[in-house]
């Protein structure tokens, strides 16, 4: 008799199992995967202060002429769109207090009028940074400002897309920021040149999220990028006002980034350039920017993670098996081997081993080892 319920429980499961192997694989073959994303993102190497800078918006010769400027920024979602008509760089630098930035904005017409504390920069023209101090996607830091020297400064936990927690009472203690014109502001009757900013970040308010206030190491990376938000404009009765782009006819901005993320959406961490400390002195000499190997295992965990994400909004559960995923149109024959996948009704979480460590992500998109 036990023997007969051991059998048939057996044939009631392999019943069951069957159908569901059979609906895994008509699933595997009725979804259309985008091309894998090709992982190029700019990198910076940033050097260390011999001098005070004085943050006063100036991009001043005498303390900045040693420390390179970034490359010019790009539209945010790259080639698909031309490059931007006015320039927009930056430079970045380092000592034992604190992270300095410089950012330089060819600009005939320098506007701006929102001046509360913590109000929506963007619908400014306006400057933006972005700080991931760990690398790993989640708990970033962003700061804006406009051509009045308004700041916005908040935290969030992670990307949008993965349901955030913004926290925009949040500050950059210790930060000192300041905004120079070159021309007149808010005075459409002459043309402008540019306008410039200065900023300084203590370590104790940049690290804050990955719970540490010491200074970076020299070949530390940490992941950063910019944004211009700049809107297109007419004078009517002496204001601006803001006008759709040239051939569209709904009103809205150019982002213009130093890294690009393909959308328009800068909120994207893993697409932001890489800042490498340098153990040099800025003038002493110049160091070449390196990758960090583990980077490449990474962006193949985020591939996966693109390819999670869309099997989840095309059937409603993720996929239980690499397999299911096309793994290996971005994976070679060794990690194929060794990726692990463990799935949840309301998650799931891949490995794949690194040089003696083992790497993670979720669904959320968070990074880890």
């Amino acid at each position: 008799m036990i023997r007969i319920l051991s059998f048939s429980v057996f044939t009631i499961l392999l019943l069951l199992f069957i159908p569901s192997c059979k609906q895994a694989d008509k699933e595997v073959h009725s979804i259309n995967f985008a091309d894998p994303i090709q992982f190029n993102p700019p990198g910076y190497v940033c050097y260390q202060l011999n001098h005070p800078i004085e943050i006063d918006g100036k991009i001043n010769p005498s303390e900045w002429d040693n420390i390179p400027w970034t490359d010019d920024f790009t539209d945010i979602e790259g080639d698909k769109k031309p490059a931007p008509h006015l320039q927009t760089r930056v430079k970045m630098a380092y000592d034992s207090t604190g992270m300095y930035f410089a950012a330089l904005m060819e600009e005939p017409h320098v506007w701006a009028s929102i001046t509360k504390h913590d109000a929506v920069i963007f619908h400014d023209n306006d400057f933006e940074i972005f700080l991931n101090p760990s690398g790993d996607t989640h708990n970033y830091l962003e700061y804006e400002v406009n051509a009045l020297g308004t700041v916005w400064d908040l935290f969030l936990s992670k990307p949008y897309r993965d349901g955030t927690v913004v926290l925009n009472n949040w500050e950059f203690a210790g930060m000192k920021s300041a905004v120079y014109v070159d021309g007149t502001i808010n005075n459409p009757n002459d043309t402008d040149r540019s306008w410039s900013l200065e900023v300084f970040i203590p370590w104790e308010s940049l690290y804050q999220p990955v719970r540490h206030s010491k200074m970076p190491q020299p070949g530390e990376q940490i992941r950063v990028n910019f944004s211009r938000v700049q809107w297109t404009t007419t004078v009517e009765n002496g204001q601006y006002k803001k006008t759709p782009i040239a051939g569209e006819d709904k009103i809205r901005e150019y982002n213009w980034v130093w890294a690009p993320t393909g959308v328009i959406d800068i909120h994207r961490p893993e697409f932001w350039g890489f800042v490498q400390f340098s153990g040099i002195t800025c003038g002493a000499g110049e160091e070449a920017f390196v990758l960090q190997p583990e980077e490449e295992i990474k962006w193949t965990l985020r591939n996966l993670y693109y390819r999670q994400s869309h099997y989840f909004k095309t059937f409603g559960h993720y996929a239980k098996n690499p397999d299911d995923l096309q793994a290996k149109d971005f994976c070679n024959a060794e990690e194929l081997k060794t990726i692990q996948l463990y799935t949840l009704p309301s998650g799931y979480e891949i490995t794949l081993p690194f040089q003696n460590q083992l790497w993670h992500i979720r669904q959320d998109g968070l990074v880890w080892k």
